[in-house]
């Protein structure tokens, strides 16, 4: 089933619009969970809550993306889980993950107003559109969908330490760009 028919299930409030999107999204927004929470009921937990959320946005909301429209909601589920159980403890995986951005992107106290918020978010998506299509695709694996270095090494052919430069050599190209843009950090 395609996106098209997908949207047309949810704009017809047919229950099979569920199905049909854990069918062909399930496996992508679980792991984006998963690489999170690092729980499988949580993560399971959010995925069913992406269901309910879409459901409840479609109408009025059509998206052009699917993909993009369900790893969204899911990334935010997971992100709000995870700092729901995490409020007290101390969790290595994504704060670790947080604080290796933290030296690129600004506090939120440093960004008041939305205008300032939109220029950040186009001066970013300027910076990845400008860099190769392999360093793109590999920081947003890494800081959109939380994958982990092991992981993308692997993929790639090489170790983790190599990655992690690569990775770090990102992040300073990404700072270098917004203290190029007078973006304070």
């Amino acid at each position: 089933m395609n996106d098209a028919q997908i949207i047309e299930l949810y704009w017809q409030r047919s229950e099979q619009a569920i199905s049909a999107s854990d069918n062909q999204y399930g496996r992508f927004c679980r792991r984006i969970a998963m690489n999170i929470l690092n729980n499988a009921e949580d993560s399971e937990e959010c995925v069913n809550d992406t269901w309910h959320r879409a459901w409840d946005n479609m109408p009025p909301q059509k998206p052009n993306i699917l993909s993009a429209f369900f790893g969204r909601i899911t990334r935010n589920l997971s992100l709000s889980r995870f700092r729901l159980n995490h409020a007290q403890k101390r969790y290595d995986g994504m704060t670790l993950l947080l604080s290796e951005l933290e030296d690129c992107i600004p506090s939120k106290g440093s960004i008041e107003q939305e205008t300032e918020e939109r220029y950040l978010a186009e001066v970013i998506s300027d910076w990845l559109a400008s860099i190769p299509r392999d360093d793109r695709i590999l920081f947003v694996r890494r800081y959109w969908f939380g994958d982990m270095l092991k992981d993308l090494a692997k993929e790639c052919g090489t170790n983790q330490n190599q990655m992690a430069q690569r990775v770090y050599r990102l992040r300073n190209a990404l700072k270098s760009k917004l203290e190029q843009e007078g973006i304070s950090l």
